[in-house]
């Protein structure tokens, strides 16, 4: 797992991230997590405006690329408003056929330090409430329940209640630099 790297998305990365968040989504959906995510669900205008408002990270190993994640630096939808002492974590994904398991572990930690790297103090993160695997893992990283938001407003227009998770990254003393 020492051999994945990291940096920020361009636009010429946004079809790899595409297929990247579809094969996630075919993968939930094979072990029976319903009611997350959809293949075909976003594409790269997505993607892009991600990047044009907060920041899209890419884990690679060797050429390909085999995680993701989004970073946002307000989430008022979720969070409501808030002091900007915070990062928010989205969509994050891994190709689970390409890295080993506790890879998402790892993007989840580069994105812990790329939050502490701004001098922000939590990274939050909102999570499907019904799924408790998924609340189970957050809670295993150190991440706190905090609250419940609910019917939270999706991509397809429909509405889901979130459980709303934070950490805090003030100690983590080892900020990486990404660039």
């Amino acid at each position: 797992m020492n051999d994945l790297r990291f940096r920020l998305a361009s636009d010429a990365d946004l079809p790899a991230v595409v297929r990247l968040r579809d094969h996630a989504a075919r993968w939930m959906l094979a072990r029976g997590v319903t009611g997350q995510w959809r293949p075909g669900e976003l594409g790269a205008e997505h993607f892009r405006k991600i990047m044009e408002s907060g920041e899209l990270w890419l884990a690679e190993k060797g050429d390909a690329t085999v995680g993701a994640w989004e970073l946002w630096w307000e989430d008022e939808d979720a969070w409501g408003p808030r002091s900007s002492s915070a990062g928010y974590v989205h969509r994050l994904m891994v190709d689970h056929a390409e890295v080993p398991s506790g890879a998402g572990r790892r993007l989840l930690r580069a994105a812990e330090r790329r939050v502490a790297e701004t001098g922000r103090e939590l990274v939050r993160l909102d999570c499907l409430a019904g799924n408790a695997r998924l609340n189970a893992y957050y809670l295993d990283a150190g991440y706190r329940v905090v609250g419940v938001k609910e019917g939270k407003l999706q991509p397809d227009g429909s509405s889901k209640s979130f459980t709303l998770l934070e950490k805090s990254v003030r100690d983590g003393g080892e900020a990486a630099s990404f660039r």
